[in-house]
């Protein structure tokens, strides 16, 4: 009988035998009070600035903003802070203050994978109005600075955004291809999302 045990036990999943927890965690951006301005425009320059913030436990937050726009980066960046792709909405935006990281934790080591945080978008058929979207990005890991945007939540009207961008974290994030794979998309008229290449520029 013992040596059945054994046998059984070494065929058990590994996931079933230290099952991993997903959770989130809360953080707050606020560029003016808590990040550091590591870039700015001249005199004639124009108006953009970026801005590196702290995030959760030591992973950062970067933060580039110009022409009414902002294009977010979550964890550990390239070296060459020029290789972060912008990506942003095509039209005037603007991020909310909380950030939620999921957070995978196994074995006594957490480790944020994934963001969710809110943007607040015009809408590209009215100035006047603005549409609020739930952008869900992978976090980069120290040494490989694979962060990008992995899907976009419709979520002006939507009471279960939340859970469906947490969804999509949970489950896309982690093997999600940067530059390669396509971003998830929920809800109908979600303005016109662009990521640009700095470096190839």
């Amino acid at each position: 009988m013992r040596r059945l045990v054994l046998a059984i036990a070494l065929v058990v999943p590994w996931h079933m035998a230290a099952a991993e927890e997903i959770s989130s965690a809360y953080t707050e951006i606020r560029a003016e009070q808590d990040c550091v301005t590591y870039e700015k425009a001249g005199a004639d320059d124009g108006d953009f600035a970026n801005f590196a913030c702290p995030g959760y436990r030591g992973y950062p937050v970067l933060m580039f903003t110009g022409d009414l726009r902002v294009s977010m980066f979550y964890g550990f960046p390239p070296a060459k802070l020029d290789g972060v792709p912008w990506q942003s909405f095509g039209t005037f935006n603007s991020t909310g203050g909380k950030i939620e990281w999921r957070i995978s934790s196994h074995d006594g080591l957490s480790v944020p994978f994934a963001t969710i945080h809110r943007w607040y978008v015009q809408d590209e058929a009215s100035e006047a109005k603005q549409i609020e979207v739930l952008v869900v990005a992978k976090v980069g890991q120290p040494g490989k600075a694979d962060g990008c945007a992995v899907g976009l939540v419709l979520a002006t009207g939507k009471p279960n955004a939340n859970d469906l961008a947490r969804k999509i974290a949970d489950e896309q994030a982690r093997d999600f291809a940067c530059g390669a794979d396509e971003r998830v998309l929920i809800g109908e008229l979600i303005p016109e999302f662009i990521s640009v290449d700095k470096a190839a520029n």
